[in-house]
């Protein structure tokens, strides 16, 4: 039997809301990066993740990301998303 499609919402920090849908994906966090880089600009990464662990473990590879692109600082935040 198929699983039924929802909408999963975010709600950051910040304000900003990000939508995810419709999926039938398990997915219970959202996770999102703000790359500060040297020249002021900013980039935005995300995901979503099955468990609040599997988003955390994004942390550490971001740092190594941050070395490797040379980026000035980053900004990591996990949430729980919310169906609706």
């Amino acid at each position: 039997m198929a699983r039924k499609k929802r909408y999963l919402t975010a709600t950051m920090a910040d304000g900003y809301v990000k939508t995810i849908g419709p999926t039938a994906a398990p997915f219970t966090h959202y996770w999102r990066i703000v790359a500060h880089l040297h020249d002021g600009k900013t980039e935005i990464f995300w995901g979503h993740a099955t468990s609040r662990k599997e988003a955390a473990g994004k942390e550490a590879l971001t740092a190594q990301a941050a070395r490797r692109h040379g980026w000035k600082r980053f900004d990591f935040e996990v949430v729980e998303l919310t169906e609706h």
